[in-house]
């Protein structure tokens, strides 16, 4: 899975810490296609991030992470379940890193 534990955790939220940062921007400017533009670049830096320090399955499966149909015509509604399909799996592979068992060295 990956080489330092640690390491990929830290990353981990770190990216669910820039996730949250441009969610609280875009609501606060109300500009959500910005917000979602600057979305889709945050995740193509987490896929790589993912990739390099946790490992290339879990970089391959955030990279397959895709928001689904949205029908409300709220853009702001829509723009946090955007948010949300991506913070979501990333709490989970946090969680998951977390309980972990320690890596030798």
């Amino acid at each position: 899975m990956l080489l330092d534990i640690s390491k990929g955790l830290a990353v981990v939220r770190r990216q669910i810490d820039e996730l949250e940062t441009l969610e609280k921007q875009t609501l606060q400017d109300l500009n959500t296609v910005a917000g979602t533009e600057r979305i889709e670049k945050w995740k193509a830096r987490t896929v790589a991030s993912l990739t390099n320090s946790v490992g290339d399955r879990e970089g391959q499966i955030f990279a397959s992470v895709q928001p689904g149909p949205s029908f409300t015509h709220d853009l702001v509604e829509e723009f946090t379940d955007l948010v949300e399909c991506y913070r979501t799996p990333l709490s989970i592979l946090a969680k998951q890193l977390a309980q972990a068992p320690p890596t030798r060295s």
